[in-house]
Order: C-alpha cells, then sequence, then structure tokens
C-alpha cells in the first residue's frame, strides 16, 4: 500500500507553486507537510485528493493512477480541509451518517453519538450545526475520524480551533492510524509524537 508522487508541478495563475515535486508514503508512515505561507500545502493536498488539477506530474495509489482508480482511492481516503463539510441545518449525528454512507459506510446512532462524546460534544447530538461554535464543528468534522475505516488520512491543519483535550485526542487518533499500518499526511504547526523512523518531512520550499 503506497502513495507515490513523482515530478509533480502546481501553478496558481501565472504563479508557480512548486514544480519536481516527488516522495512516496508506506503503510505505517506519516508525512509532515511543511512550507511558508503561500507555498501550495493546501493546494498539493487537494491535488492528492483529486480536486485541483496539477501542471504536471503523477500521483499513484497502490500502483494505479488515482484518476483511473478513483473507486478505490476515495474508498481508502479520508480528506479534510479548511472547510468542515457539513450540513448546517442538520444535527451532528445526522451529519455523520450522511458522511459515512458517502464513503460507503453505515453508522448509527449509537455509534455517532459515541464518535460525539470522545470529542467532548454530549449534549450537542440533536443541536443543528448552525448553532455550534466553529470550535464544536470542528469537533463534529473530526469525529468522522473515529468512524472511518479509511487507510489514508489527508488533513489540512486539523488542530485549528481545537481545546487541549480535542487537541490530545486527535494527537492519539492519528499515531494510531500510524502505528496500525494506516497511512497520514498533514500541515500542521502542532507537535505529534511519532517515532523518527515513521516521520517523512516534506517542505515545498525546496520545489520552487
Amino acid at each position: 500500500m503506497t502513495l507515490s508522487v513523482n515530478q509533480l508541478q502546481c501553478s496558481r495563475g501565472d504563479i508557480c507553486l512548486f514544480e519536481g515535486l516527488t516522495f512516496e508514503l508506506s503503510a505505517g508512515q506519516l508525512i509532515w507537510l511543511e512550507g511558508k505561507n503561500g507555498s501550495g500545502k493546501t493546494t498539493l493536498l487537494r491535488s492528492l485528493c483529486g480536486l485541483f488539477l496539477p501542471d504536471a506530474g503523477t500521483i499513484k495509489w497502490k500502483g494505479e493512477l488515482t484518476r483511473s482508480s478513483e473507486d478505490t482511492f476515495y474508498k481508502d481516503l479520508f480528506y479534510l480541509g479548511h472547510q468542515n463539510a457539513l450540513k448546517l441545518d442538520l444535527n451532528p449525528v445526522e451529519n455523520l451518517q450522511v458522511l459515512s454512507r458517502l464513503a460507503g459506510e453505515s453508522v448509527s446512532e449509537e455509534q455517532a453519538d459515541e464518535a460525539l462524546s470522545r470529542f467532548g460534544l454530549s449534549g450537542y447530538e440533536e443541536t443543528p450545526v448552525r448553532k455550534l461554535s466553529q470550535g464544536q464543528q470542528r469537533r463534529v468534522a473530526l469525529s468522522r475520524l473515529l468512524l472511518s475505516k479509511a487507510s489514508l488520512l489527508i488533513l489540512d491543519e486539523p488542530f485549528v480551533a481545537l481545546d487541549a483535550a480535542a487537541v490530545e485526542l486527535l494527537q492519539s487518533v492519528i499515531v494510531t492510524q500510524v502505528e496500525q499500518g494506516g497511512m497520514a499526511i498533514l500541515t500542521t504547526h502542532q507537535a505529534l509524537p511519532i517515532p523518527e523512523e515513521k516521520l517523512i518531512r516534506v517542505s515545498l520550499d525546496r520545489y520552487v
């Protein structure tokens, strides 16, 4: 199980963000994506997920081009960007159930309740998401991680707007994902207790 990126190039307008980007991520590893503001970190993550079309290069999952094996790739992928991808008129439980169905998974109300409880949202299960704070909405979105069976996590600044308890839980979820043979790619300023042999640092500042 490998994610391979070869000679990737991405631009925004007439500006080349990065070029020649090459790396490989295998089971039980985590990529910590680094780079100054505007270096293209979010663009890269969106490119990996098929939400942005690179100028050049290839992205392969399990040896196959991701654009040629979308069904397999998206089944294995969990992506969370800056937006929480929640329906504001639905409550947290309903959101988790809908998002899980879209990922081809089934989640009971009890499972959703438990995931929300672990992220400190007990008592808010039936509250419309629009009435929750930004931090609470982020925790609803992150609760999906506790229900997902995806082998590849791609997370863009996942620790933003979280309190200390939620940060600690999310760290644990990511570390467990890697320790159990899963994979993760993320941008963050938050330290992660990942053994060095499992950590790959990729700096986009080197590929300008």
